[in-house]
């Protein structure tokens, strides 16, 4: 890891004093054409020696935006110590952890894996209208039945469609043969240009694809293709925990990925993380926003610099190693939990690199499901499967309760 270090308290604290000294003081300059301001102390309590020791609630008073793409032209100077932050998790994320060629990437912190994975369909879109004078009728988005649904919306907004692949009902894996007839039916209708969703931990079963499956199948049926990695889930874990991992960027089919901050790294809700090759996302540039000091190659435009200074603060206090600890503490904890579930015959799904368990719900009365908060597949209909996350919050301790309780019904 060459950019991802650890810091002393003292260290972060100072780098985001530092980095807010570098934004806009709303308090003592006056800035008269900015639509923008810090928190209101009429409401909020903007002052006090507790926010000494507490720099990113003194982040959240400075309320720095961090409108458009900092690894790409200008940006706003009025927020650029925020930005600066902002640029560093970018690289640490694309360079260390997704090992990209130094400075061929962009990205952003996003709201959530939705916006970070639309964005990605949005990029393709306007790739192919703009080089290939594609329509919208000759353009799909594949994704196999367990992927996010922000899809769904993304191909909704889009308009463009989206066709699932059937996965196998006990590995997840996704269905060759099922794959490839179902693309070769897709040509034969006119379509040209696809776009593949594949995922890096599904939400529901912590199941991984292999982009190279789609690539070698679209490759084979000599189509265009973009392939975006979804790993809101599996961003923070899986390259961690799997070191012979080829989902990244050195992998030539991969074009770019999402990652969420506010599962697996605990960050504030409403932030998430997309990157992409170089070369990908000036797609997307709305040039009528002219206001605007620099580029806005985003959906939402205007961001938190205070979630993106949440999310530098969270990897630089763990550093490589201390989040590789963590890491390993919570599949031990996920080892121990099947250890528990095979002694009782209990028939469940896990990837072996990640922290999700997924039993068959034949095995767990629904009642003991919502005494525990285990997730189901489904809220209608017939459901198959309860979802088991080992997360800080989930000890071996309240895993051995579940599991007493398991034994006394099976």
């Amino acid at each position: 890891m060459k950019y991802w270090k650890k810091y002393s308290k003292e260290q972060l604290i100072k780098r985001i004093d530092e980095a807010l000294a570098s934004t806009i003081d709303f308090q003592n300059s006056k800035h008269l054409g900015y639509p923008v301001s810090k928190l209101d102390e009429n409401v909020f309590n903007t002052s006090g020696a507790f926010l000494n020791d507490s720099p990113l609630l003194k982040s959240f008073i400075a309320n720095p935006n961090n409108i458009g793409c900092h690894t790409l032209g200008k940006s706003e100077p009025a927020f650029k110590g925020s930005q600066e932050l902002e640029k560093e998790v970018v690289k640490v994320l694309a360079e260390d952890i997704f090992k990209a060629k130094e400075n061929e990437y962009d990205g952003y912190i996003a709201t959530g894996g939705t916006e970070a994975n639309i964005q990605a369909l949005w990029i393709y879109r306007n790739l192919y209208k703009k080089e290939y004078n594609a329509t919208l009728d000759e353009m799909v988005i594949l994704s196999t039945k367990d992927t996010h649904y922000s899809v769904n919306k993304g191909s909704n907004l889009l308009s463009v469609d989206n066709i699932q692949i059937p996965v196998d009902f006990n590995s997840r894996e996704i269905l060759v043969d099922e794959l490839d007839a179902i693309v070769a039916d897709l040509i034969a209708k006119g379509k040209k240009y696809f776009m593949v969703i594949s995922n890096m931990a599904t939400t529901m079963f912590g199941s991984v694809d292999n982009p190279d499956t789609y690539a070698k199948i679209l490759n084979k049926h000599k189509v265009t293709f973009k392939i975006h990695v979804d790993g809101a889930f599996g961003g923070f874990i899986y390259p961690i925990s799997n070191k012979n991992s080829t989902i990244n960027f050195q992998n030539p089919n991969v074009s770019s990925i999402t990652i969420d901050a506010h599962k697996m790294l605990q960050a504030p809700y409403g932030t998430g993380v997309f990157l992409c090759r170089k070369g990908l996302i000036e797609n997307v540039l709305t040039k009528e926003a002219q206001y605007v000091d620099g580029m806005d190659l985003t959906i939402v435009g205007s961001r938190s610099g205070a979630n993106a200074i949440a999310v530098w603060m969270i990897l630089f206090s763990y550093g490589y190693y201390g989040w590789f600890e963590k890491i390993n503490t919570l599949l031990l904890r996920t080892e121990w939990f099947c250890k528990q579930l095979d002694d009782l015959n209990i028939e469940y799904f896990r990837d072996p690199f990640m922290n999700i368990v997924t039993l068959k719900s034949e095995y767990v009365p629904s009642k003991l499901a919502q005494k525990f908060g285990l997730v189901p597949q489904t809220h209608e209909g017939n459901n198959n499967w309860y979802k088991v996350i080992m997360m800080d919050h989930v000890e071996i301790d309240d895993l051995l309760k579940f599991v007493e309780e398991l034994k006394s019904i099976n």
